[in-house]
């Protein structure tokens, strides 16, 4: 604990400890830094300037920094020499001459009116009155509209810094006023060099893996990775810093139980592959970001295989490449290819679901199974499993003929349903609006309703027959009160209620070979209103 005066100060979080309080010290961002120093120094300052980028990346520190620089009584190369009493304030948050905003809670016109009647007002010391406000984008269009006048031709004395994490929400009436400045993503080599630093004035002993795998973790945030930092030293305290225990405290997935889950999935092994996943689970880890990094993990794989010299690329240790290696050589591009789709369209479904565990287990069992899909990729997937069979001596049972005596096909058990003659009016009503209806959803409901087949079900309700059991799930819940929705619209478009009951197609066959489509059926023009 610091003191002052025998008075215990509270804990300073890393990031903020550690805040960059020259140009010199604010790493990962040279092309942003040697242009603001250099307009410093010919004193060709802007007026305003927006700083765009992810979290984390300096964004708000170099906009301190540069009203430092310009209020500065002795820069020094066109950084601040922190000794000034403009410096002090400034960096003791006691100046008038620096105003930092959040947009986010100050967004409305009534704010920005207020800063248009400040800035007619000079700096009471200092040279200039640097507006910093955070989070831009969230102003309302008013209150840009309102702040139009003053960005474009504001008194000698003003800067107006903008920052923001997502520029393209900002109007082009804005951008067109501003000098704007892109920040990069920090690489690991860089963060890690800067947690390695931190580390040695700290006197807390870090293995230099574990201080990789966080820069990994912190995905081009400086303040992301000493945030990990600090959780991380806090539950070992006292303790070296190991790269396992680092894997611990953020609950993240080793590359070793990657690398047993693919060699289950490899081996068609369904029990072996549920029983990694149900590990993970006990351990608590933390599932949406295991499916982030088992994709990265198979993006790894399928780079080692389409090239030779990746290591720069991958960043991984000499052990887990050779690893990867000896992996890459067991599977198919193809079959890679077709886990990663798998995967990456798991990795959207997976930020809505309330069940993360099934989902990842409906999944993986579907890496094992290719025969549950009917695309190429699948069928390459499921021709390299039958030769593996044939290698190993398994007998591989041909299809029986049509018709042995008395025994039930599988045509027959799969027999098409068939219609009435007479299709109720009003289930025809709805076929004939069909897109219209869908049209008025929106997110993930219209996205699975799109995938479903409509059809005649008992007692002439409507059927909606889905082959995706995600979509399936989703809709039989009734999640977001989807089916209530879909009910609402067709009463809005034919004047009734319908009763409507869904269906999973788990019959390896497409639903069109069991299920008539009554899209397809009834052919007649209806004029949909444009909505």
């Amino acid at each position: 604990m610091e003191s002052v005066s025998g008075i215990k100060m509270s804990y300073t979080a890393l990031y903020r400890k550690f805040r960059p309080q020259e140009f010199e010290d604010v790493k990962g961002q040279e092309h942003i830094v040697t242009t603001l120093k250099n307009q410093i120094k010919a004193d060709r300052i802007g007026h305003a300037y927006l700083f765009c980028g992810t979290r984390g990346t300096g964004k708000t520190t170099i906009a301190k920094i540069f009203a430092k620089a310009v209020n500065c009584e002795h820069p020094v190369d066109g950084s601040p020499c922190g000794e000034c009493p403009a410096c002090r304030a400034i960096a003791a948050g006691n100046s008038m001459n620096v105003i930092e905003i959040d947009a986010a809670s100050n967004n409305g016109v009534d704010n920005i009116r207020q800063i248009r009647e400040e800035v007619e007002y000079r700096p009471t010391e200092g040279k200039y009155k640097v507006y910093i406000i955070d989070e831009v984008h969230m102003l309302s269009i008013g209150a840009f509209n309102a702040l139009l006048k003053t960005l474009e031709e504001p008194p000698s004395y003003v800067i107006f810094i903008l920052a923001t994490t997502e520029a393209h929400k900002i109007p082009i009436t804005i951008l067109s006023r501003c000098q704007r400045y892109d920040f990069r993503r920090i690489s690991i080599d860089t963060i890690a060099g800067r947690l390695t630093d931190l580390m040695e004035k700290e006197q807390v002993n870090v293995e230099e893996r574990a201080i990789r795998y966080i820069a990994k973790a912190a995905d081009g945030s400086m303040r992301d990775a000493l945030s990990l930092l600090d959780q991380c030293i806090a539950f070992y305290l006292g303790q070296e810093l190991t790269y396992e225990k680092v894997l611990e405290t953020l609950g993240a997935v080793d590359t070793e139980v990657f690398s047993r889950l693919l060699r289950q999935i490899l081996d068609k092994n369904v029990t072996g592959a549920i029983q990694v996943i149900d590990g993970m689970v006990i351990e608590g880890r933390e599932m949406g970001q295991f499916v982030t990094d088992f994709t990265w993990y198979l993006r790894n794989l399928l780079l080692v295989q389409s090239s030779d010299n990746m290591e720069d690329v991958l960043d991984i240790s000499a052990d887990n490449l050779a690893l990867l290696k000896e992996e890459a050589e067991m599977v198919d591009p193809e079959i890679l290819m077709r886990y990663i789709r798998i995967f990456s369209e798991l990795s959207n479904q997976i930020k809505y679901a309330t069940q993360k565990r099934i989902l990842i287990e409906i999944n993986v069992i579907k890496l094992c199974k290719p025969e549950m899909e009917k695309d190429y990729t699948s069928l390459v997937d499921r021709v390299d499993s039958l030769e593996k069979k044939l290698e190993k001596g398994v007998v591989v049972a041909q299809s029986q003929s049509p018709r042995q005596g008395s025994e039930v096909t599988a045509s027959e058990e799969i027999a098409k349903m068939e219609l009435p003659k007479a299709i109720p009016e009003e289930v025809k009503q709805i076929i004939g609006n069909w897109k219209g209806i869908l049209s008025q959803l929106t997110g993930i409901t219209k996205t699975y309703l799109n995938k479903a087949v409509p059809t005649l079900g008992p007692n002439n309700c409507l059927l909606l027959v889905f082959e995706d059991p995600n979509a399936y799930e989703y809709i039989s819940e009734n999640r977001s009160e989807c089916q209530d929705s879909l009910k609402m619209m067709i009463a809005e478009r034919i004047g009734k209620e319908v009763e409507l009951q869904v269906k999973q197609n788990d019959t390896g066959h497409a639903s069109e070979e069991i299920y008539p489509d009554l899209r397809q059926l009834i052919n007649f023009e209806i004029e949909e209103d444009d909505f």
